[in-house]
């Protein structure tokens, strides 16, 4: 599908270290509203079950700009896009600890979320123009960068914290961050848009993919946006952790999201979409787990969330390789998936901020659980419907062009993760009955 595009005008080593670099940005900003919400609340003179909806207003954000910019990416030079929201991100990062009214800085943050989105988008889907069904092992480095911010991110806070006893500097200090990469952007040559692109999104489309990539995106994300912007608070409304241990095991977290990404590049290019897809969810399940079985142990907790970090750390990447490999990636289709991200980041954070304070902050954990077996379950009709379809029928996602020989081939089904690879043993069997 990928293969036959048109080559892109960058030169791919430069485009992946300018989309890493703004991926590296995305994660600061993205891990710093968890550690930062108690002073947030102290700002505004809120409380938390009201300061809680910052996490639903950001993700709107988030999720009407996944709407409004997958479009735009068929149709403008990517890079300028990502540049301005950029910018736009960091006006809205340096302004938010001066607010002392929470309904000001709730707009700020829903304009903070829609340039994320932007980012967020625009890297993914660039970096699949740029390297097509090659695109596996450089999406996990992709969002390694983002576990790599987001794993810093924390920090910066604890160490803000510490030497201020405020949260400015941090938010500070990640505002100015964005700039450099937006001037770097602004510089660069755009890749080209694909000469398909446009007429992709006008082309009918198979809703079903789309709908199933798009559920089993919503379920990862609220539970990976909920565990990372609410295990502070958890932590220390139980009394397992202070505040600055409790803002290092949000470190930690994505600390280990951002050892799994790294883990990920060469597994990409060894395993199955679907295999690793689900060997990751089956090891969320297990760390969660580890939380729910021991609730009032920070050991447990400390070792769940590194076993959950390194276990989420290549569902996103991973689903967006696998996407490539199942349907038509345009602007017009990715926007749905990243809609699906941006809902599932208001949902359940929103959820658990509404029950946290009269459920408990258990609450917490089993929501999170709850949302990671549906994904599983998604999981699991995905690869049967793709496969499924792909055994039926000339399905438009399993046929690549022949260059050279004017004629398609189709792609054989990928296999369960559970079954074994009939493909292959079929092989065997014609082999032996030629020889």
């Amino acid at each position: 599908m990928i293969d036959t595009l048109e080559k892109s005008s960058t030169r791919p080593t430069a485009a992946t270290l300018a989309y890493y670099a703004t991926f590296l940005v995305l994660g600061l900003a993205g891990a710093v509203l968890g550690p930062t919400l108690p002073g947030l609340a102290e700002h505004t003179g809120s409380r938390i079950s009201e300061i809680s909806f910052l996490f639903a207003t950001r993700s709107l954000g988030y999720l009407l700009g996944s709407l409004q910019s997958g479009r735009l990416f068929d149709r403008a030079p990517g890079h300028p896009v990502i540049a301005g929201a950029l910018v736009v991100a960091s006006l809205a990062l340096a302004i938010v600890p001066t607010l002392s009214l929470l309904w000001v800085l709730t707009a700020i943050l829903f304009l903070l979320g829609f340039a994320e989105s932007i980012i967020d988008l625009g890297g993914n889907i660039l970096l699949v123009w740029t390297y097509g069904a090659r695109v596996g092992p450089l999406m996990n480095g992709l969002h390694l960068f983002f576990g790599v911010g987001a794993f810093l991110s924390p920090i910066i806070v604890a160490q803000a914290r510490q030497r201020s006893q405020d949260i400015n500097w941090a938010y500070w200090i990640l505002a100015i961050a964005a700039l450099p990469v937006a001037f770097w952007l602004l510089r660069a040559p755009s890749p080209a848009i694909p000469a398909t692109a446009e007429k992709r999104s006008a082309a009918p489309v198979n809703y079903l993919p789309v709908a199933l990539f798009t559920l089993l995106i919503f379920l990862y994300v609220g539970a990976e946006v909920s565990f990372g912007g609410w295990v502070f608070t958890y932590a220390t409304a139980l009394g397992l952790s202070g505040p600055t241990l409790a803002a290092y095991l949000t470190s930690a977290f994505w600390g280990a999201l951002m050892l799994g990404r790294l883990a990920g590049i060469p597994l990409a290019s060894r395993f199955r979409p679907s295999q690793i897809l689900f060997t990751d969810l089956v090891g969320c399940l297990i760390s969660m787990g580890v939380i729910l079985g021991w609730p009032g142990s920070l050991l447990a907790l400390g070792v769940g969330a590194l076993g959950l970090g390194f276990s989420m750390a290549s569902i996103f990447p991973i689903a967006m390789a696998l996407a490539e490999r199942r349907m038509l990636v345009t602007g017009s289709t990715t926007r749905w998936l990243f809609f699906g991200a941006g809902a599932g980041a208001v949902v359940a954070p929103w959820t658990i901020g509404q029950l946290f304070e009269g459920v408990g902050p258990a609450v917490t954990m089993y929501a999170i659980t709850i949302a990671l077996v549906l994904a599983l379950g998604t999981l699991m009709l995905l690869l049967r419907f793709t496969a499924h379809r792909r055994s039926t029928g000339p399905a438009q996602v399993g046929v690549k062009s022949c260059k050279g020989c004017g004629r398609s081939v189709t792609e054989p089904p990928e296999v369960l993760p559970w079954q074994p690879n009939r493909a292959a043993g079929a092989s065997s069997v014609r082999r032996s009955a030629r020889a």
